[in-house]
């Protein structure tokens, strides 16, 4: 790159395929504004003339933990399941780019590389963007990049590393954030209306106009659920590209006649700006706040931080504390040990019934067994301790019920079982607002269909944050 700011245009663009003249037959005339914007980026991309511009799509590869880079030097696709397969791409990859963001992410530990690749096929998410940049410029090789499951923050950290690889290879790059926004503004679309839609919506254009990409950290996990979102975390690894750079952004258009919301933004850096490392004033905002919740954390929280933190820190359980309260050296109880991360569970485990002699041994054992060995996540590594918090749940003895009437989700957890299989559900947990998804969650978790018989067994928890 002759200047690092000149070239480093990035786009939010949706992709719905009736966008496709071959596809809509008519029907794109319904997003006209869209469909001028895109004709408005595509010459502006024509003008940058790239040498590589990198597609970030949600309907690529997609795993829990781990960011998908399709691998290889060849890239083909077509709109076949949309009806029109005459509309083909085939493209280069720049391997030397993918080659780079693969190493470098080893190197940095960091979850993301060309692992796992289960359909080679480009998706739509990159191709109909392509459709119409390849009308005023194909003169590029590409990369194809997915998202994941992991938070936020990782995703914002990726685009940091995506930058660090640019840079590396001085390569003159585009990048291409493809998302939908919200799929439902309408109670007549195809996922029907939820408040949050709108919201959502509205939220995205104002970060498009003012370039405010710290407000990326405000969205929760559960709002975005209820927008139907889809392009988010796009948008998201986009922003950590452009992190610490002055920008020029404009929002071209924004329409959603069909319930489904469509917005073209671009972002051209023209500068170095230092307010605008937006990953560690995340951080900085969230240590203050894990800080502030520690001050005030009960002892049954603590000892359980703690635990974890040794056994981390130093490879081996901690000690009992002498000081601790007689309850917790002298009683037995069942304890379970949460551990969340930026509003994520990170780690869940616990006994039904006491297996230590006292509460606090029972909260050691419970605490590194839910950083270390939850199957559901890779252990917990020093450099996340700090931004970790923690619950304790005492559970009093679990008592048999033959009804689930007799259940609450707010006050008592339940257990299903069918001879050796059984599984728990806590109270009062987000999300989960009826006795029967309380029960369902609980038999999946044991892994007994809900036509079989289950005995039912209730519990109630002292919870300590």
């Amino acid at each position: 790159m002759e200047d690092e700011n000149i070239y480093m245009s990035t786009f939010i663009v949706p992709h719905p395929p009736l966008a496709v003249h071959e596809i809509g037959s008519g029907d794109e005339l319904k997003i006209q504004k869209t469909l001028d914007s895109y004709e408005e980026i595509s010459e502006e991309i024509a003008k940058i003339k790239p040498e590589t511009i990198i597609f970030i799509s949600p309907h690529s590869i997609m795993y829990g933990d781990y960011i998908h880079i399709s691998p290889g030097t060849k890239a083909y696709g077509d709109f076949l399941e949309f009806g029109a397969k005459q509309v083909k791409f085939n493209m280069d990859y720049d391997f030397e780019l993918i080659n780079e963001i693969n190493s470098t992410c080893k190197i940095e530990n960091f979850p993301a590389g060309t692992l796992g690749e289960k359909k080679s096929r480009l998706d739509h998410g990159v191709m109909v963007p392509m459709y119409f940049i390849n009308k005023k410029y194909s003169d590029y090789k590409m990369v194809r990049i997915g998202i994941s499951g992991l938070s936020f923050k990782e995703h914002y950290k990726f685009g940091i590393i995506l930058m660090k690889c640019i840079k590396n290879l001085n390569r003159k790059t585009v990048i291409i954030a493809s998302g939908d926004l919200s799929h439902r503004l309408k109670s007549s679309g195809s996922y029907g209306y939820s408040k949050e839609g709108p919201e959502f919506d509205e939220k995205i254009c104002k970060i498009i106009e003012s370039n405010d990409f710290s407000k990326f950290f405000d969205f929760s996990e559960d709002f975005c659920e209820e927008a139907g979102e889809c392009g988010l975390r796009s948008f998201i690894i986009m922003a950590g590209v452009l992190d610490g750079k002055l920008l020029e952004s404009k929002l071209l258009s924004y329409e959603g006649p069909f319930g489904v919301g469509y917005a073209i933004g671009s972002f051209k850096a023209i500068g170095e700006d230092s307010s605008r490392f937006f990953l560690k004033s995340y951080d900085e905002m969230i240590n203050k706040k894990i800080k502030d919740i520690r001050k005030n954390e009960s002892i049954y929280v603590s000892l359980a931080r703690r635990s974890l933190e040794h056994y981390i820190n130093f490879k081996k359980r901690m000690d009992v504390p002498k000081d601790l309260p007689k309850d917790m050296l002298g009683k037995k109880a069942g304890v379970f040990v949460s551990i969340k991360k930026e509003g994520k569970l990170r780690g869940c485990i616990g006994t039904i019934s006491p297996i230590q002699k006292n509460i606090a041994l029972e909260i050691i054992r419970n605490a590194i067994s839910s950083g270390t060995n939850d199957p559901r996540f890779n252990p917990v590594t020093e450099d996340e301790l700090d931004f970790l918090e923690y619950s304790v749940d005492i559970l009093d003895e679990p008592e048999s019920i033959e009804s689930k009437d007799l259940l609450d989700t707010k006050e008592y957890g339940v257990i299903v079982s069918n001879g050796i299989r059984s599984g728990l559900l806590l109270p009062n947990l987000e999300g989960v607002d009826t006795v029967d998804e309380q029960i369902s969650i609980a038999l999946r978790k044991a892994g007994i269909s809900e036509r079989e018989s289950y005995k039912l067994q209730r519990f109630k928890v002292e919870r300590y944050k």
